[in-house]
């Protein structure tokens, strides 16, 4: 492993590590079940650049530290990040000549299919039905979707990740 490639690697786990941090960051109660799922957005830019780097393993292992950081139930957004992923890695090919808007399309659906996975879970475990707040998350993670992407492949250019 060269320089160039050990230093890629290095700011791909920073983006995971920067993502994580936002995820946690204190918000007011109101906005808390609409915050949008941020390493599920950085998990999806990943997996469509580099489908041969950032796969189901890296889904599952993120899921895992975010429902640790979180105090979900182990394994819900392991769950979920995984079929997601997944979703990501079959239609990557397509994801990446898509405009711009219909990539964000694509994210609100696969974020609204983690929002489900999460509220079923919720159903089983608590016997809880979410509110409207909990189902706006995908939306304002859609409307952030350009932003992250642009950010993102910057990134990945500056810094030559493969």
């Amino acid at each position: 492993m060269n320089k160039s490639s050990n230093r890629g690697s290095i700011v791909l786990y920073a983006t995971f590590v920067a993502a994580l941090i936002i995820q946690v960051v204190p918000l007011p109660l109101w906005a808390h079940q609409a915050r949008p799922d941020i390493p599920l957005l950085v998990l999806i830019y990943w997996s469509m650049a580099l489908p041969g780097r950032i796969g189901i393993f890296a889904a599952v292992a993120i899921g895992i530290i975010v429902d640790a950081l979180t105090s979900s139930l182990l394994g819900q957004h392991a769950l979920a990040y995984a079929l997601a992923i997944y979703i990501v890695l079959i239609m990557h090919k397509r994801l990446r000549l898509l405009p711009m808007w219909q990539q964000a399309l694509t994210v609100l659906v696969i974020l609204y299919i983690e929002r489900l996975i999460a509220a079923l879970i919720l159903g089983i475990t608590d016997g809880l039905l979410p509110d409207m707040l909990f189902w706006l998350s995908p939306l304002i993670g859609m409307f952030l979707w350009p932003w992250i992407f642009i950010l993102l492949r910057e990134i990945r250019q500056n810094f030559r990740i493969q």
